[in-house]
């Protein structure tokens, strides 16, 4: 750390976006004819690095890991049960005389790339607490077209607000006008600035809870719907904690209806249902709208079964 920066500058330059070359895409869901997908920016956990070490110097920060497992669990894979388990990372991320922060990552142990994939995301979100990639939670949804091997044809274009100064051509320590192009931008998207506060670890932690029942990609479509983020620990304060909590439980209540008929309906007649709909299994909806043409489906096939 540089003798002459404070809190507040070394906080700035972390928060400024990475150089649009370190920017990546992730093709995060598909349409259901494989022709759009909805892509996702990010960037590698060697650019947060990279940052860490140009900001504060590679000995002025330091990070921990640790990691526990969860086994077994069976769970849906290609339609079939398989006994796996979960590999949790906990990373604790310290910059002296700025602070300490934490985040978790999660993944399930039969991929092959668990462990790796484990501490991106839990070094990732922990660096997010500091203001570093953080910028990547405020982008909205973005479809492109995807060529055969689904792979975007072209990649979208990042917005102003998301490329560092040098690249806007604006001064690095124009924080005031950083935040107005933000706020246009959000604005233009037709988003709401949601106030921040205080949050409820138990809440958190609550509707972290719901993520195995409902399947990762259902999980992150309510987070994003509901509070324009993708983990529960970036809601912005309690009363959208609240939201968000009624959210998931409605879902979830749901979800046990529907695995209750899948277990009175022949085997045949459940997967022709998500078939039709082309879902792949329980645990990989897509997302909201999906969710519930399914519950439609599921309750119009209990009621002829009954009948």
């Amino acid at each position: 750390m540089e003798p002459t920066q404070t809190t507040a500058d070394i906080l700035v330059r972390l928060e400024e976006p990475f150089a649009s070359k370190d920017v990546k895409w992730l093709v995060a869901a598909t349409s259901r004819d494989n022709r759009k997908g909805r892509v996702t920016p990010y960037a590698d956990p060697r650019a947060y690095t990279d940052r860490l070490n140009e900001v504060v110097t590679p000995s002025g920060w330091t990070r921990e890991y640790a990691v526990h497992t969860i086994s077994p669990i069976t769970r849906m894979k290609k339609d079939k049960a398989v006994q796996s388990g979960n590999v949790l990372v906990t990373c604790i991320v310290t910059i002296p005389g700025v602070g300490t922060h934490c985040g978790s990552g999660e993944e399930w142990a039969d991929d092959e790339n668990a462990m790796t994939s484990a501490e991106a995301q839990a070094f990732k979100r922990a660096c997010s607490c500091f203001g570093l990639g953080r910028y990547f939670y405020s982008f909205g949804e973005m479809w492109v077209e995807l060529n055969d091997y689904r792979q975007p044809k072209q990649l979208p274009n990042l917005p102003a607000w998301a490329l560092p100064a040098n690249e806007r051509g604006k001064s690095a320590n124009d924080a005031s006008v950083k935040h107005q192009e933000r706020a246009s931008d959000s604005a233009a998207r037709g988003e709401v600035q949601i106030p921040k506060g205080p949050l409820d670890a138990t809440v958190t932690d609550e509707i972290a809870g719901f993520k195995r029942d409902l399947g990762a990609a259902l999980y992150t479509d309510i987070l994003e719907r509901v509070a324009h983020v993708r983990s529960p620990r970036d809601i912005p304060n309690q009363k959208m904690q609240q939201t968000v909590l009624s959210s998931m439980k409605i879902c979830h209540r749901g979800m046990q209806r529907i695995r209750e008929i899948a277990a009175s309906l022949a085997e045949a007649e459940f997967y022709a249902i998500l078939d039709k709909l082309n879902i792949q299994s329980l645990d990989r909806i897509p997302s909201v709208e999906v969710f519930q043409e399914l519950g439609r489906a599921m309750t119009a096939a209990a009621e002829g079964t009954a009948a």
